[in-house]
């Protein structure tokens, strides 16, 4: 058993590689091997989000407060609010992120391929978020 206590994995702030906008990343948790499995607190403000990107084995978001926005590739943006789901299927390039005037946090999970959780892209337009 293993249990992490609050406050003992430091926050950290999402990569400007990767991110638009503040976000904070709170690691919850990162499976041993043989498991694979990993999740995060992500807490979007206003407009920020990710960049497109991939997952090799998929993910799950799970949002826990406010309301933001989600999109796959050539599909329309989508609102997300307080209490839904959102899968993505292992290979879909998406992006997710807060609403334009409403802060979002979701919990994240994902599986670790071959050492890799995530294939980071280009990052979202403006016009890509406002459509």
């Amino acid at each position: 058993m293993d249990i992490k206590k609050i406050g003992t994995q430091p926050s950290s702030k999402g990569h400007a590689d990767y991110f638009t906008g503040m976000v904070r990343i709170d690691p919850l948790f990162e499976a041993t091997e043989p498991a694979r499995a990993a999740g995060a607190s992500v807490t979007f403000e206003p407009g920020a989000r990710t960049a497109w990107h991939t997952h090799p084995l998929g993910q799950t978001l799970i949002v826990t407060s406010g309301s933001g926005r989600v999109q796959r590739w050539g599909g329309p943006v989508e609102e997300i609010r307080s209490g839904d789901v959102v899968w993505f299927p292992p290979g879909e390039k998406h992006w997710h992120g807060a609403a334009p005037n409403t802060a979002m946090t979701h919990i994240a999970i994902h599986e670790r391929m071959d050492g890799k959780t995530v294939d980071w892209m280009e990052k979202v337009t403006d016009e890509q978020y406002h459509s």
